[in-house]
């Protein structure tokens, strides 16, 4: 399982609704197997530059790369694209038990 995880920042914090609004379309895109898109909590100070984080998980690189490919990716990144100011993405291979212990 790969586990996208992927962080923004808006460029005017008025937007940050916008943004969150935007990126919950990806939602639609039928390749996850689970989506979600949150408010930072901003509850530790290191991390307040970021406002919205989108969680996803694919069973495979093929279902992710798909999701990346459909029509609704690229017209959803472009809607927030000019909103945002920050973007870090990570996509991690999940452990088979979910402990790295």
């Amino acid at each position: 399982m790969i586990r996208h995880i992927v962080f923004f920042s808006a460029r005017d914090k008025e937007d940050v609704e916008a943004v969150r609004t935007g990126l919950l379309t990806l939602g639609k895109i039928p390749h996850s197997r689970f989506f979600e898109v949150t408010l930072n909590t901003k509850v530790d100070p290191l991390s307040d530059e970021i406002d919205v984080v989108v969680y996803a998980e694919f069973e495979d690189e093929t279902a992710l790369a798909a999701y990346k490919a459909h029509p609704l990716y690229a017209k959803t990144t472009s809607q927030v694209r000019p909103l945002r100011e920050l973007r870090y993405s990570a996509d991690v291979v999940a452990a088979a038990s979910g402990r790295n212990a």
